[in-house]
């Protein structure tokens, strides 16, 4: 039995070996890349390793484009929606989880909804919205449509059902009132829901790409998945600078990632195991 169990455990590792190499190769096909010459990228059979390294393409790609103007939008637009989403969903998570009132069941249905269709279906009513509201190439554009998320709402509420009755019960026996309650005791409880919640909204917002190029057409007020796009020809694409770009985008998300690894793994596994 323990030789079983150790062959066992042999091949796991070995599976989620295979696995973690097979979602490295794509990034190390973009570093390689990015140290390529045009010529070198676009050859027939490809090359893993350059023959030379060229620096010069990180160089190249950031004269080419505005990236701390980019990096700028980037983090306005993901802060704004990270505090927006985490507060409302947090709010209204709380409501449908632990508050009765009339409709209840109805208006989380309404939420649930939103889940089940796609998104692009969103985008033709939030962009006559936005160009009404005169919020074309400007931040808000990126900014007030992502503020409030129904996966958050459901994310959080989840978290909120897994709290027992009697702490609520207790607080407000001592004469907490409701918003006391919610801010004071649930608030601390689900630290773990909501770090996950604003892990995910910051990745949302970061590859948003579709969006950000609807809303804003200035080049001064894209975002980087907008801007690294503009490096894509219609007949001809510089391969080495777009990879060169995108290892100079990327780098925050896997610092972040890295971070809170621990909180995004915990609200996951917890997510998904109660409620």
């Amino acid at each position: 039995m323990e030789k079983k169990s150790h062959v066992n455990k042999l091949i796991i590792h070995t599976i989620l070996i295979i696995g973690a190499v097979g979602m490295l190769l794509p990034f190390m096909w973009m570093l390689s890349t990015s140290l390529k010459s045009f010529t070198e990228a676009t050859q027939i059979p490809p090359t893993i390793i350059p023959k030379k390294f060229v620096w010069k393409n990180y160089s190249d790609v950031v004269k080419l484009l505005p990236f701390g103007k980019f990096y700028m939008n980037t983090f306005l637009m993901i802060g704004f929606r990270v505090i927006g989403s985490v507060f409302f969903s947090a709010m209204a998570g709380y409501a449908f989880a632990k508050i009765k009132f009339p409709g209840k069941n109805i208006l989380f249905a309404l939420v649930l909804l939103q889940l089940m269709v796609p998104g692009q279906i969103f985008i033709i009513p939030q962009y006559a919205l936005v160009a009404k509201l005169g919020w074309l190439n400007t931040v808000k554009a990126l900014v007030v449509p992502g503020i409030v998320s129904a996966f958050g709402t459901f994310l959080l509420r989840q978290f909120f059902m897994t709290l027992p009755e009697e702490l609520e019960e207790a607080a407000i026996i001592d004469g907490c009132n409701r918003w006391q309650v919610f801010w004071k005791i649930m608030i601390p409880l689900t630290k773990s829901g909501m770090v996950a919640l604003g892990i995910f909204t910051a990745l949302f917002a970061w590859k948003d790409l579709m969006w950000p190029l609807i809303v804003n057409m200035s080049v001064d007020k894209m975002t980087l998945s907008a801007g690294l796009a503009s490096l894509q020809g219609q007949y001809s694409t510089n391969y080495h600078q777009l990879m060169a770009g995108s290892i100079i985008a990327i780098w925050p998300m896997v610092l972040i990632f890295f971070i809170f690894q621990k909180q995004f793994i915990e609200g996951i596994a917890t997510t998904g195991s109660k409620g």
